[in-house]
C-alpha cells in the first residue's frame, strides 16, 4: 500500500511514539477494506508499539478504524483510506496518540478540557481537499484530549449514500450530535469559540488590557505577515489580529510562482508564514475579525467581540475573498452545488454535469481539473473570449467532456429547494435567454477586497480597494495598507509579501518622525 519512500518517512515519524498504539479496522470481503488492512498492516511493519486488530460484522462504517492508545476506548476514527491530503492527519493522529507533545498553548488545552458536554462529531472530507486536514487535525486532538468528544473523519467520496442523503455538497462538513455544526476550513480556536460560549466574553476582557501597539497589523496573510516580521524587527511594539493566519492563501492549492520555492501548498505556506512571525516578539491575535477603525493621535481598532486594540501606526491586510455573481439562488443553494473551490469539492460531483463561470486563468484551470472527475462541464464567460493564458486554452479545448459559452451572462442559479438543478443565463450575442441543467456550479470570477468595514474612514477606490500611495500611505495619516486589499495591480503572494514589508517600513518611518516632531514640540513649549 505504501510505496518504500513514504514507509522510510513513516518508521522515521513512529521511532517518536511512546506508547503502544492499537489500530481496530473495522472491514468486510470490500476491495476498500482489504486495501485498508494493507494500509495499516504496513504501518504496523514499521513500529512494534503498533498492533492492528480486526473485526467484522460490527456497528462501525465500513472501511473504517479507530486510533487509541492500547487497552483505552478511542475518540479518534477515520473511515476511508486516508491517503492523498489526509495522510498528514493519520501521522499526526499516530504520534499523538502515541505520546508526541500536542503542539497546543496550555490555555487551550486546559479549555478543550473543560468543556461540558459530551460531543459526537462527525467531518466530511474529500482526499484531494487542502482544507480538510486542518479540521479533521483539530477534532482528532480535541478527542485525544477530552474523552467525552469524539470524532470520525469520512472520506465523502467513499461514502457517497452518506453525502447524498445529507445532501453534502461541500467540503469541509461538520456534524456535531448529528446536526450541521459548519463547513470549511476551521482551527481549533474556532471551533472552541462555537463550543465554548463564554469564549467571547474571555477574549474581549483579555483583549481590552492590551497596551499600545507602536504598530498594529490587521489581517494575517502574506502581506500581514510580511509587515509584522519587518516590524517586529525593528525592535517595536508589535500586534497581529486577523481571523484566521494565513489568509486567502489557505484556500490556494499549488504555489509555483513564489520565487526560490519551487513549488509548495497553500496551507503549507501558510503554517510557514505563522511559525516565521512567531520567530519573533508579536503579538498574535487570532480568530478576531475587525469591525471598525477609528483614526486619530491613538488610532484605534474595535473588534466583533467589543474589545478595542490602539495603536500608533496601523497596517491594513485584510486581503480579499471569492467574489460573487450577486444572482438568484446563489447564496441561497450555496454549500448545496454552488462552489467556489474545484480542488476541495470537486470529487462530490464525480459523473454529474457541472457549470464554471468564469474564463480567466483560475476558472479555467477549475474546468480542466473538474473534467477529470465529472461528466460534463460547462464553462461560461462574459467576454467574446476567453481570458486565460493560452497554454490553458490549449489544453481546455482538448477535453472532449467541456463545452464553452462565451458572451454568456448568468441570470439564476435554480434548485429545487435543496439543491442545485440548473443555471439560467443570458446570450449576449442573441439576446435569447438559455437554460442548462447541471448539479453543481463553480464561481470562479476573481476576488473582491475586505474592506466593507473601513468604508467611511480610508479612500477607498470603485472596486472597495484601499487606495495607497507608493509607499503604502493610505489617506489617513498613520495608517498604511498593503496587499490584496490595496490598489495595487497584480494580486500575486510575492507581491503582497513586498508591499506588506514596505508598509511595515512606512509605518516605522512615520514613528521616527512623529516621535521626531513631538519632541521639538515639547522642547519648544518648555521654552516659551
Amino acid at each position: 500500500m505504501l510505496d518504500a519512500n513514504l514507509k522510510t518517512q513513516l518508521k522515521t515519524y513512529l521511532e517518536k511514539v511512546s506508547r503502544p498504539i492499537e489500530l481496530v479496522a473495522s472491514v468486510d470481503d470490500s476491495a476498500k477494506s482489504q486495501e485498508l488492512l494493507a494500509l495499516l498492516n504496513d504501518i504496523a511493519t514499521l513500529s512494534e508499539r503498533v498492533t492492528v486488530i480486526e473485526r467484522r460484522g460490527d456497528d462501525e462504517r465500513k472501511p473504517s478504524f479507530s486510533i487509541g492508545e492500547a487497552g483505552k476506548a478511542s475518540g479518534i476514527r477515520f473511515a476511508g483510506i486516508p491517503m492523498g491530503h489526509e495522510f498528514t492527519s493519520l501521522v499526526l493522529a499516530l504520534l499523538q496518540v502515541g505520546g508526541h507533545p500536542v503542539k497546543l498553548d496550555d490555555a487551550v488545552i486546559e479549555q478543550i478540557r473543560s468543556l461540558d458536554g459530551d460531543y459526537q462529531f462527525e467531518t466530511y472530507f474529500s482526499l484531494s481537499c487542502q482544507n480538510c486536514p486542518e479540521v479533521v487535525q483539530a477534532l482528532n486532538v480535541m478527542a485525544l484530549i477530552n474523552p467525552r468528544i469524539r470524532h470520525v473523519a469520512i472520506d465523502g467520496a467513499l461514502f457517497q449514500n452518506e453525502v447524498d442523503a445529507r445532501q453534502i455538497m461541500a467540503v469541509p462538513m461538520m456534524f456535531l450530535n448529528g446536526e450541521m455544526f459548519g463547513q470549511g476550513r476551521s482551527s481549533v480556536k474556532e471551533i472552541l469559540a462555537k463550543l465554548d460560549t463564554n469564549a467571547g466574553a474571555r477574549a474581549a476582557k483579555e483583549l481590552a488590557n492590551k497596551p499600545v501597539f507602536d504598530t498594529l497589523i490587521v489581517g494575517g496573510g502574506p502581506a500581514g505577515a510580511a509587515a509584522a516580521i519587518y516590524s517586529a524587527r525593528k525592535g517595536i511594539a508589535t500586534g497581529v489580529v486577523a481571523e484566521r493566519f494565513g489568509g486567502q492563501v489557505l484556500d490556494t492549492l499549488a504555489i509555483e510562482n513564489f520565487v526560490s520555492v519551487t513549488e509548495t501548498e497553500g496551507p503549507k505556506f501558510a503554517a510557514a508564514l505563522e511559525q516565521h512571525v512567531k520567530a519573533y516578539d508579536v503579538d498574535i491575535m487570532d480568530v478576531q475579525r475587525a469591525e471598525a477603525l477609528i483614526p486619530g493621535r491613538i488610532h484605534e481598532v474595535r473588534l466583533a467581540n467589543g474589545a478595542v486594540l490602539k495603536a500608533k501606526t496601523i497596517v491594513l491586510a485584510t486581503g480579499a475573498r471569492w467574489r460573487e455573481i450577486n444572482v438568484p439562488g446563489e447564496r441561497e443553494y450555496r454549500n448545496h452545488g454552488v462552489a467556489y473551490c474545484p480542488h476541495c469539492d470537486g470529487p462530490l460531483f464525480k459523473g454529474k454535469r457541472v457549470a464554471v463561470i468564469g474564463g480567466g486563468n483560475s476558472g479555467v484551470e477549475a474546468a480542466i481539473d473538474l473534467a477529470g472527475l465529472v461528466r460534463e462541464v460547462t464553462l461560461l464567460e462574459f467576454g467574446a473570449t476567453l481570458r486565460a493564458d493560452e497554454v490553458l486554452q490549449r489544453k481546455l479545448r482538448s477535453l472532449p467532456n467541456v463545452k464553452v459559452v462565451t458572451q454568456a451572462q448568468t441570470t439564476e442559479i435554480t434548485g429545487d429547494g435543496k439543491k442545485v438543478n440548473g443555471l439560467v443565463y443570458k446570450d449576449l450575442a442573441s439576446g435569447e435567454v438559455k437554460t442548462v441543467e447541471l448539479e453543481g456550479v463553480f464561481v470562479q470570477i476573481g476576488l473582491v477586497p475586505n474592506t466593507e468595514w473601513l468604508k467611511g474612514t480610508v479612500e477607498l477606490s470603485k472596486h472597495g480597494e484601499i487606495v495607497v500611495d507608493a509607499r503604502g500611505a493610505t489617506s489617513v495619516p498613520g495608517v498604511f495598507a498593503g496587499g490584496d486589499v490595496t490598489t495595487v495591480p497584480f494580486k500575486q503572494i510575492v507581491i503582497a509579501v513586498g508591499e506588506g514589508a514596505k508598509a511595515s517600513l512606512s509605518a516605522f518611518d512615520h514613528l521616527i518622525r512623529t516621535s521626531a516632531d513631538d519632541e521639538a514640540e515639547a522642547e519648544a513649549e518648555a521654552t516659551v
